[in-house]
C-alpha cells in the first residue's frame, strides 16, 4: 500500500528535501506540495501530513490536520512543552491518531543530545551554546530546548543545574534551568555544544550539520514511524534504538 504524503512548507529548505525524500522512499507518494499562499484543504485526502513551515503557523497546520483525522509529522521548531501538553490533551480525543515531533532530523544530532542526557548526572554546571544559519526565525533552537528538557529529566532528584547571575540577559535564556546561548550567523548551517563543568574539568559534547544531507536518513524513519504512530511522539530518540549492543 503507498501512502500518499502533503508536505506543507514545501516551498523552503526543508519542504524541498522533505518532498525529495518522500518520492525516493519506496511506499510513499508525493500527493501535495502546499506552499506559503496555498490552501490547507489540499492536504485533504492525503494519509499523512508533514508540517516543515514556521512557529507561528505550526499549530493551525497541525490542528487543521487533525480535525481531519490526518496523521501529522512535524519539523518545524518552537513546539514548547506547554503545547505539546496541549496537544496530547487534544489527541486524546482521537486515540487511533498521531502526531511526531522532530526537533530535529540529524541522527547525530539525537545522539549527542542522548550522550549529553547521559552526562548532566555528573555535572552541576551545564550550558548549551547553540548557532544557525542567520536565516532561522526561532530561538532558542528546538534541539537546544529538546537538549535542556531531557538534562533536567536526567537529573532527576538532583535538582536544577548550578547556573549563576541568570538575572543578568547576556547569560542566555533558561528552559528547565538550563542557559541556552544562540547564535544566528551566515556560514553555519547548524550546530550545538552542550557544556558541563566540574572540579578541575570540562566536557563539551558538540554536533555540527555541515550540509541538509545529514537530515535525510533521519526525515526517512520519521516517514514509516508516523504511520503507525499513537498520541504524541516528540523527539528522533523515540523512533530510533539508542540502547548499546551486547557483546558477544
Amino acid at each position: 500500500m503507498t501512502t500518499k504524503v502533503a508536505v506543507v512548507g514545501a516551498s523552503g529548505r526543508m519542504g524541498r528535501l522533505v518532498s525529495k525524500i518522500v518520492t525516493e522512499t519506496p511506499g510513499f507518494e508525493l500527493y501535495a506540495q502546499i506552499g506559503s499562499t496555498g490552501d490547507l484543504s489540499e492536504m485533504l485526502g492525503a494519509d499523512l501530513a508533514v508540517d516543515v513551515t514556521i512557529p507561528a503557523v505550526s499549530h493551525t497546520i497541525v490542528e487543521f490536520a487533525v480535525s481531519h483525522e490526518i496523521p501529522v509529522l512535524v519539523g518545524t521548531s518552537g513546539w514548547s512543552a506547554d503545547r505539546i501538553r496541549a496537544l496530547e490533551r487534544r489527541l486524546a480525543e482521537t486515540p487511533d491518531l498521531g502526531v511526531v515531533i522532530i526537533p530535529n532530523f540529524s541522527v547525530g544530532s539525537v545522539l549527542a543530545t542522548s550522550f549529553a542526557a547521559m552526562a548532566a548526572r555528573f555535572f552541576d554546571s551545564i550550558e548549551i551554546v547553540e548557532a544557525h544559519h542567520a536565516t532561522k526565525i526561532d530561538s532558542p533552537s528546538g534541539t537546544a530546548v529538546r537538549t535542556a528538557e531531557l538534562v533536567a529529566a536526567a537529573r532527576g532528584t538532583l535538582g536544577p543545574v548550578s547556573a549563576p547571575h541568570t538575572d543578568q540577559r547576556a547569560r542566555g535564556q533558561q528552559v528547565a534551568s538550563v542557559p541556552i546561548h544562540s547564535l544566528r550567523l551566515q556560514g553555519v548551517v547548524a550546530k550545538q555544544d552542550v557544556i558541563l563543568g566540574g572540579v578541575g574539568e570540562v566536557l563539551t559534547i558538540s554536533h555540527e550539520t555541515l550540509a541538509p544531507s545529514a537530515y535525510e536518513a533521519g526525515i526517512a524513519i520519521a516517514l514509516r514511524a508516523s504511520i503507525e504512530a499513537r498520541g504524541v511522539v516528540v523527539g528522533l530518540d523515540r523512533l530510533i534504538d539508542l540502547s548499546a549492543g551486547q557483546g558477544e
